[in-house]
């Protein structure tokens, strides 16, 4: 099946369908650039945007606020401090990525980051200062300097959003449509994107199913969290704008590195859905991990001990559970005190006390969860996909930042950096107001897979964080029996388009991480425990067309 070396396509995978079945668009509206997701990537790129004149249009799956960016506790990670660099953050991102990072991605993230972080700044959001009025700045996994800026303690996230929204209702510029799913994009005879379908869930003035005329599309729809059983991400998550991207023909890159976070709060092995995640920053202010006989694994795993790079941690902690035969750790936080955790982490500290934990005096039980997806749409440097005007953004993209494994707080910078890179060039591209493109008129619908109660369970235990060539094959075929049982009697709504959606990006997922064999960053073959710099030194892409999935080997470019 697999051949780490000639760039061929290796794997061929089901058939998702090209086109959601969806009622007739019944209403329309024009825009120069549309927006699909309100995080930190999307609302970034609208609000640069917006002043070359451009008529922008946000449309988001719930609120403006529902999304990922929100829950962030970290921060966002940038070279601020007199004794870092953009230089050591660059080594830092890159050796956190196993290998596989662009560097010349990594090279504008870190350079261009203070300058963003700046501008975010100056657009309202208030991060956490010292007496002297300094910014604060804390260390998280992966970074060999303190470099982590953040806000009310661990709710960072929260007030980005906060600043973002407020000057996004005051930009004449920007609308803004919530409660609105993205179905499929519209294109032009060659391909090109012409707009996006939509469906609007009874708000405002627009309702049910509409048509968006545009040249230019920017996915900024975040993760893919909710294929799995448990997951920090929202319920938002199940993966619109991958799933969009590749029904209009894009390339998706590296999906098989799904990152899963370390510390995220034990609820019992029935728990699923989304998780109370425990910010790396805990163990940042020395909060260590523990077994249940006390002993302190990591030491001797990593030289940063528990402030390794996230897949590092990951793995120890699920190798520490199957040694003792425990479904949990424990992170210990107990020296932290009551003033540094309500002054530090207030946000985390109300969460475990509603679950009956006080950190302060009690030992947390933790697992690993998944977090983030470091694969998404291939894009350039510039967010450019591979199909002409649709461009990504945040966690929905690949841009060649994140490798195999993200560094920590890295995330909310790429959203800044890259979403204003993306609007530098759409402003210096696309003519304000000029005829959006005429679409092609066969749309060919397919039928729906409709809700598979399973699906989480059976990715979690066959592409979660240990993975096997058995383990993917048994989620694979049931993901294809999934698709050969779609029938045109799944009703055409949210929950059928959303079953689609999470089908095709976990039969995307799992075709990439059972042509990988080998063992790197976030993603590890039990059955191929190392990295195979010979054979596996690229990126797998991903495309779906008539035929279904295909995945290929791409080697790694040298530099």
């Amino acid at each position: 099946m697999s051949d780490g070396k000639t760039g061929r396509m290796i794997q061929s995978g089901p058939a998702p369908p090209r086109r959601l079945r969806a009622p007739e668009p019944g209403w329309f509206v024009t825009a120069d650039v549309v927006v699909v997701g309100s995080g930190i990537a999307g609302l970034t790129t609208a609000l640069r945007i917006a002043p070359f004149g451009h008529r922008v249009l946000v449309v988001t799956k719930d609120v403006l606020d529902a999304g990922s960016t929100r829950w962030a506790q970290g921060g966002i990670a940038a070279a601020l401090a007199s004794d870092d660099s953009p230089e050591q953050h660059l080594r830092d991102t890159l050796r956190a990525g196993v290998g596989l990072c662009d560097e010349a991605a990594v090279r504008l993230l870190v350079t261009e980051g203070p300058a963003a972080v700046q501008e975010l700044i100056e657009l309202g959001a208030r991060f956490d200062r010292d007496p002297a009025g300094d910014l604060q700045l804390a260390r998280e996994g992966g970074h060999h300097r303190n470099r982590v800026i953040h806000a009310g303690g661990d709710a960072t996230g929260a007030e980005v959003e906060r600043a973002l929204i407020t000057a996004v209702s005051r930009h004449p510029a920007i609308r803004v449509i919530e409660h609105a799913v993205v179905l499929d994009l519209l294109a032009t005879d060659d391909g090109a994107v012409a707009g996006a379908t939509l469906h609007v869930i009874g708000e405002g003035q627009r309702d049910g199913v509409g048509a968006v005329s545009a040249p230019a599309v920017v996915i900024a729809t975040g993760g893919v969290g909710q294929i799995f059983a448990a997951t920090t991400n929202p319920q938002v998550s199940t993966g619109d704008g991958v799933a969009t991207a590749l029904r209009a023909g894009a390339v998706v890159r590296d999906l098989e590195f799904v990152q899963f976070h370390p510390t995220v709060l034990w609820l019992g092995v029935d728990a699923h859905g989304q998780q109370p995640l425990v910010s790396e920053a805990v163990r940042g202010e020395g909060a260590v991990l523990r077994d249940d006989a006390g002993v302190r694994f990591m030491l001797g795993e990593h030289e940063l001990a528990e402030l390794a790079p996230r897949d590092v941690v990951a793995k120890a902690i699920m190798r520490r559970m199957q040694a003792t035969g425990r479904p949990h750790v424990w992170l210990d936080a107990t020296e932290l005190g009551a003033e540094r955790w309500q002054e530090r982490f207030p946000s985390i500290l109300t969460s475990l006390r509603g679950h009956g934990i006080d950190p302060v005096h009690q030992r947390i039980p933790v697992v690993p969860a998944s977090h983030y997806s470091s694969g998404g749409i291939r894009t350039d440097l510039h967010g450019r996909s591979t199909v002409a005007g649709l461009y990504a953004c945040g966690e929905a993209a690949c841009t060649g930042v994140h490798g195999a494994n993200r560094l920590a707080s890295n995330s909310l910078l790429e959203g800044l950096v890259f979403g204003r890179r993306i609007a530098d060039h759409v402003g210096a591209e696309l003519e304000p107001g000029a005829r959006p493109p005429a679409p092609a008129t066969d749309r060919r619908p397919a039928a729906l897979v409709g809700p598979d109660p399973q699906l989480g369970a059976r990715m979690s235990e066959g592409a979660g964080v240990l993975r096997t060539a058995r383990g993917l094959a048994d989620v694979g075929r049931h993901l294809n029996d999934r698709f050969a049982a779609a029938s045109d009697d799944v009703p055409p709504d949210l929950t059928g388009w959303q079953a689609a959606n999470l089908a095709t990006v976990a039969a995307a997922l799992v075709a990439a991480a059972a042509c990988r064999e080998e063992t790197r960053g976030s993603h590890w073959r039990e059955d191929f425990p190392e990295r195979d710099d010979s054979r596996w030194l690229g990126h797998l892409d991903t495309l779906l067309d008539s035929d279904g999935l295909h995945t290929a080997f791409v080697p790694k470019e040298p530099g």
